[in-house]
Order: structure tokens, then C-alpha cells, then sequence
């Protein structure tokens, strides 16, 4: 797009193309499940920060990792402030190099390869403090678990983004 302007385009194609990058993605996790030398969970260092309405979370993934989020519920920032990782995503793969900022789309789930030592922080809206309250509140475990209302509510939030 050049000079702001927004375009939408609508395309079954593109909808197709979407849930077979998903179904790649969660292939890659059960296969990642399925071994023995994986690490699973929260396995890499984590920093948790609070502000008013605000969780900050800071991650270091090492050089050569390869990991799989989480599903998330809302859209919210992501800061690489270190490094270099590969990320494919349902809209397709990229490769982002620090410094960076993005946004998460809702109903999001990645797998990242991490090139080189990574320091990434993401920043979600709540006024919990408590970090398994804001999971539950801001992931979601498996695809059919996203609330109708999250999904109207990101629906409603991008009508107005694109007419305005």
C-alpha cells in the first residue's frame, strides 16, 4: 500500500491457504510433543512486569530453537529487541531481524525458528497480575475454545480500523 491507503481483499483462496498453514503449524507441535529431546512449556527464561492495565512478558530463546505458541485470544504488540527469527504464521512465513515491532492478530498461533540469541516482549491489556489468570483470560487452548464474542469484538474492532 502506498500513502496509508488501506485495501481489503477477500479471497476463499486465501481462507483455504489459512487453515492449511494451521493444520501445518499443529503438525509441527504434535511432532515436537512426540520426542523425547523437546522441551515443552515455558522452558526459556521469562520475565513477568506489570503496569496499570498492562502485563509486559520478556522471553531469551537461545540461537538454533526451534518453539511453537501459544493461540492468542487478542491482538497485542510483540517487541524483538534482540536477534533474528524466522516465523511461520498462518498468513505465511517472514523473517524479522531486531529491532521490530509487530502486531499479533488474534487467533494466532506460530512456529519459530530462532537464528541467533532472541530477547522478545510481548504486551497484553489486563488488570490481572496473577500470570496463570492471564493466560487463561488471554490464551486459548485449542482453536474451538476462542469465544464468539473475542472473535465479534476483533471483527467489530477491524470494520472500524478499515473505514475510518
Amino acid at each position: 500500500m502506498m500513502n496509508g491507503e488501506t485495501q481489503v481483499v477477500k479471497s476463499q483462496d486465501g481462507d483455504l491457504l489459512s487453515l492449511v498453514m494451521r493444520e501445518k503449524i499443529m503438525a509441527v507441535e504434535v511432532a515436537m510433543k512426540e520426542r523425547s529431546d523437546v522441551m515443552l512449556g515455558d522452558c526459556f527464561p521469562l520475565v513477568h512486569s506489570f503496569g496499570k492495565g498492562l502485563y509486559v512478558r520478556e522471553i531469551r530463546v537461545p540461537a538454533g530453537a526451534l518453539t511453537v505458541t501459544k493461540i492468542h485470544k487478542f491482538a497485542h504488540p510483540a517487541f524483538l529487541l534482540e536477534g533474528e527469527m524466522s516465523i511461520m504464521e498462518e498468513w505465511g512465513a517472514r523473517r524479522v531481524s531486531a529491532p521490530a515491532y509487530f502486531m499479533t492478530k488474534p487467533m494466532t498461533k506460530r512456529v519459530i525458528y530462532h537464528h541467533t540469541d532472541v530477547r522478545l516482549v510481548t504486551v497484553h491489556a489486563t488488570e490481572k497480575t496473577d500470570v496463570g489468570e492471564i493466560e487463561e483470560e488471554i490464551i486459548a487452548k485449542i482453536f474451538d475454545d476462542l469465544d464468539g464474542d473475542v472473535i465479534d469484538i476483533e471483527v467489530q474492532n477491524f470494520v472500524k480500523e478499515v473505514t475510518q
